[in-house]
């Protein structure tokens, strides 16, 4: 498996009016979502195998997320059901250029914080070439314990002499989903978590919840001094950070774009980011890429669907007319 993911899936219910406040919008449309959910659809539009480690409610919904990982190409034997709580949905409103209101329904708790260490399936996470996983997977048990098992398993592969991969943390912080959403309380179990990973990704706000640090080269060193090999620290209209524990800094500007819905560029990024460590790409060349995967998203309205193909992606790199999805 080229990558696997571990961390969110539910159903985005997107407004099909841009700015139109939510209680006023009259048409919706339904796709698959969740963070690491969309990372591995990105993954696989790049094409590369992949894979997701979740759990989803036992209700049509959740059907409709093993059927739609299917349509993607996406392998969802990993992705299995809760009784009791429903697959989650999520809302938002959509008024662009920088503002999207998201409302996540996981009550009374979200499925996928439902994954139990002694279920997984830690020989495929050990050999997976990338192995993503998330901040929101370490808000809650049963999901941080197992969580952590994930990364200790992939930590004692590389203790074997055996090629672990890539390990990428996607800091990915989410204060509804912590108790009081103190940076503080989570802040330990973000480091527990960094010691075993090799790649930290997130944007400004989340690195300083994960370190404490304040500008982008200071968490930069600070997840460097947490363990990671590769800190990368998106700051948006900025562009982005990268710097390796060898010394390589890369700073790489944004991709102009007229932003639709800027909700699933991260993930967007995500998927080019795994997909260009598994080339062996230099990190200007791998920064560069998810910038301009990232870009395509955010010009367009839903996530998973949304997710750009490799001749898209070239395209917007090259400058060369492309066909647009919608």
């Amino acid at each position: 498996m080229d990558v696997l993911t571990m961390g969110r899936i539910g159903v985005d219910i997107y407004p099909l009016q841009t700015g139109v406040p939510l209680a006023r919008v009259e048409s919706f449309g339904k796709f698959l979502g969740g963070s690491a959910t969309n990372v591995a659809v990105a993954a696989a539009r790049l094409g590369r195998s992949a894979a997701v480690i979740s759990r989803t409610g036992r209700d049509p919904f959740g059907d409709y997320c093993r059927e739609a990982l299917a349509g993607f190409g996406v392998d969802a034997r990993w992705v299995t059901d809760v009784p009791g709580p429903p697959t989650p949905v999520t809302f938002c409103e959509i008024f662009p250029p920088d503002h999207f209101p998201l409302y996540f329904y996981r009550y009374p708790k979200a499925p996928d914080l439902e994954l139990h260490a002694d279920e997984l399936d830690m020989t495929a996470i050990a050999r997976a070439r990338v192995f993503w996983m998330t901040g929101t997977g370490l808000c809650a048990e049963p999901s941080r314990t197992a969580t952590l098992a994930a990364l200790a398993a992939r930590h004692a592969a590389r203790g074997t002499g055996k090629d672990p991969g890539v390990t990428v943390f996607d800091l990915d912080w989410r204060p509804m989903f912590w108790p009081d959403g103190d940076p503080e309380a989570a802040r330990p179990h973000y480091r527990a978590a960094l010691a075993h990973a090799t790649v930290a990704v997130g944007n400004l706000a989340e690195c300083r919840v994960a370190t404490g640090a304040d500008t982008p080269r200071a968490c930069a060193d600070a997840l460097l001094g947490a363990g990671v090999e590769l800190a990368v620290v998106k700051q948006g209209p900025d562009g982005v950070l990268s710097v390796h524990r060898d010394g390589t800094v890369t700073r790489t500007p944004p991709h102009p774009v007229e932003v639709v819905n800027g909700l699933g560029a991260g993930d967007a990024f995500g998927g080019a980011l795994c997909h260009g460590l598994l080339a062996g790409w230099d990190a200007e060349r791998v920064m560069r890429y998810a910038n301009a995967a990232g870009a395509l998203v955010a010009g367009r309205l839903a996530c998973s669907t949304a997710m750009p193909r490799p001749d898209e992606v070239e395209a917007l790199l090259t400058g060369a007319p492309r066909e647009e999805q919608v």
